[in-house]
């Protein structure tokens, strides 16, 4: 059992439970079609967001994906402005013109989240090169799901990251499919950390659903990383409970595997293990609360704020250039 003080812990279940309670309010507002553009929402996937990022500092980097709801928010970006990104409006995180699918605060670190698979390794792989190049401390993370193993940008990212020896963490959510396709169905070996040894690069792996042990592993991970000079591939098991997005039929999935999935929910694990971390019930009912509430009111606040005015369309979009640089 892991070493963690009281804050830490508090911290942990807090975002869980702020995750999994704002993804089952995107669920209901995605039906209700009162957002622009897709929703992804990772309900399942709440262990590795929040195992990760509290092994990260909080200024260090990370990129993230289409379904980055889960680690912007374990992130510790501004739940209110995330909410209000998402509603497209004026006072979001990047001021509506982001949406779902583009999260980033680079003031907490996070550099962006990519709509394109595989987009985030060669951004965090830059971030983790200039930590080395100008000896920065700043831990530099990528995540990333199962298909994106396929894509080029991830091979070239991890090729470069070992020839290079720069400290930075691969995270793999493997959620058991990429979009619809199962994942036994596209990738030929059986755990996805061996591909790692291609680049000849340390690779471990964790159940996805236990919070505590994707924790301790990253923590070690981040050590031995600064340690040893090198990148490290994480992989985390997971079952992804929607759909690739709100509004899939969920076809590919038989209902039988989701409900099997569904007994090792890393939310009802975590709360089954609280009281080997001298955490009541009570306490934890009470954390769930206070998280609710949180939701709650950024989703208030969201709804009443005002949209982008159409003439401040371009701003935010363009470097402003200082003249002298343009002639």
């Amino acid at each position: 059992m892991m070493d963690i003080n009281a804050d830490k812990l508090h911290w942990i279940y807090k975002k869980l439970f702020t995750i999994r309670s704002f993804e089952e309010r995107i669920k209901k507002i995605a039906k209700e079609k009162s957002v622009p553009g897709y929703l992804h929402t990772c309900i399942g996937s709440e262990a590795i967001c929040v195992g990760v990022m509290a092994a990260l500092g909080d200024d260090d980097w990370i990129s993230s994906t289409y379904r980055n709801h889960g680690h912007s928010i374990a992130k510790n970006c501004e739940l209110k402005e995330i909410t209000s990104e998402i509603y497209g409006r004026s006072t979001g995180i990047c001021k509506g013109r982001g949406g779902s699918m583009h999260i980033n605060d680079f003031d907490k670190g996070m550099l962006g989240s990519f709509g394109i698979v595989a987009a985030g390794p060669p951004v965090v792989l830059g971030a983790a090169l200039q930590e080395k190049i100008n000896g920065g401390d700043k831990m530099s993370a990528t995540f990333f799901g199962d298909g994106a193993i396929h894509n080029g940008a991830f091979h070239e990212a991890a090729g470069l990251a070992k020839l290079w020896d720069v400290p930075m963490l691969f995270v793999c959510e493997n959620n058991g499919y990429a979009e619809a396709t199962a994942t036994d169905w596209h990738i030929n070996t059986k755990e996805l950390k061996d591909i790692a040894r291609a680049y000849d690069m340390i690779s471990y792996q964790g159940d996805g659903n236990n919070v505590f042990e994707v924790h301790q592993i990253t923590r070690d991970a981040i050590i031995e990383s600064k340690a040893k000079n090198t990148p490290i591939f994480l992989e985390f098991k997971n079952y992804r409970f929607s759909g690739q997005y709100e509004g899939d039929t969920q076809l590919y999935q038989p209902l039988e595997e989701i409900e099997e999935a569904k007994k090792n929910d890393p939310i009802k694990k975590s709360i089954e293990m609280a009281a080997q971390y001298n955490l009541s019930f009570d306490e934890v009912k009470r954390i769930q609360a206070d998280a609710l509430k949180e939701v709650n009111e950024a989703f208030d606040f969201a709804e009443t704020q005002p949209w982008p005015k159409p003439e401040d369309a371009l701003e935010e979009v363009y470097v402003n250039y200082p003249r002298e640089l343009l002639i």
